[in-house]
């Protein structure tokens, strides 16, 4: 059928060239079997990155989909065809737009990363109060100079695809917030680096150049994510269906849930299970895929 469908199966591969005309045509079948009509497959990137029409509810046929493609690095998700490109970005920071948890690697500098780093993946899967550990962890690593922070800040790597996926979105129209439990020393940077429009995060509190290990108040904690997405929607005049959020933690997954496009971007546990959405395999340019950006309609890369 080439008719449009009302709802839109995304497959997107890790690497290019893995997603086979085959493997569609197996993924289309499926969809059939299940009772769903289907159409013609459009691809957004040649062996990387398909579209497949249907009719059928959205969250059974991702499930049978993602049954069947078990073991195969791919990405997958399936939502109604109209809205899919949104108007309004919010990312998470550490282990999203950027490859570390930047208070892992300050803490690595006064010997205790490992320490740190139990804290944060704890907090992260949603097992510790998100505010307590973040004052816990900051506080062990009083009396850091802010020469230090620029020397983690140099260390910092955008994760793969980040730049395009913010800079796509932003010259289609949408607007770009990093919001963060993380520190705007770091959040300012990392923005401008990747193209966002805003930055929220914490801050620490630095007396005679040097960390006290306090942070400033109130605390960026997941409900006051959820108050930014809702708010910078109001701003836009929009509702949160037109939204995209995307996180790796517990702290993220409000914004997530309340999003038209909500990701778990190689999500702990507990966020994976609990998203609408999740790349598990590819980079961040997934997620534009799953908008239904082309590679062609890509910037910077």
């Amino acid at each position: 059928m080439t008719a449009t469908l009302p709802q839109v199966l995304t497959l997107v591969a890790a690497e290019d060239g893995a997603l086979e005309p085959a493997i569609v045509a197996e993924v289309t079948a499926a969809l059939n079997d299940l009772g769903g009509n289907t159409a013609d497959p459009v691809w957004l990137a040649e062996r990387r990155a398909a579209d497949i029409g249907f009719s059928g509810t959205s969250p059974e046929m991702t499930a049978a989909v993602r049954t069947r493609l078990a073991g195969r690095s791919i990405d997958l998700h399936a939502q109604p065809a109209a809205g899919r490109k949104k108007r309004l970005l919010l990312a998470d920071m550490d282990s999203t737009i950027v490859t570390t948890e930047t208070l892992d690697e300050l803490a690595a500098f006064v010997g205790i990363k490992a320490e740190i780093a139990a804290i944060t993946a704890r907090a992260m899967n949603g097992e510790l109060d998100f505010e307590t550990a973040l004052k816990e962890r900051v506080g062990r690593l009083a009396g850091l100079t802010e020469t230090t922070l620029e020397q983690a800040y140099a260390d910092v790597e955008l994760s793969a695809g980040a730049e395009t996926m913010v800079r796509t979105m932003a010259a289609a129209g949408a607007r770009c917030v990093l919001v963060s439990g993380g520190f705007r020393y770091f959040t300012t940077r990392v923005a401008s680096r990747a193209g966002f429009h805003d930055d929220y995060a914490n801050d620490f509190i630095i007396e005679a150049g040097k960390l006290t290990g306090a942070v400033r108040l109130p605390i960026l904690t997941k409900d006051v994510k959820l108050q930014t997405l809702n708010a910078e929607a109001s701003t836009l005049a929009i509702s949160p269906d037109m939204a995209m959020a995307i996180g790796d933690g517990a702290n993220d997954l409000p914004m997530i849930q309340a999003a038209g496009l909500g990701i778990a971007y190689r999500g702990k546990p507990v966020v994976a299970e609990a998203a609408p959405a999740r790349i598990d395999f590819g980079d961040l340019t997934t997620a534009l895929f799953f908008q239904g950006y082309t590679r062609a309609e890509f910037v910077g890369g």
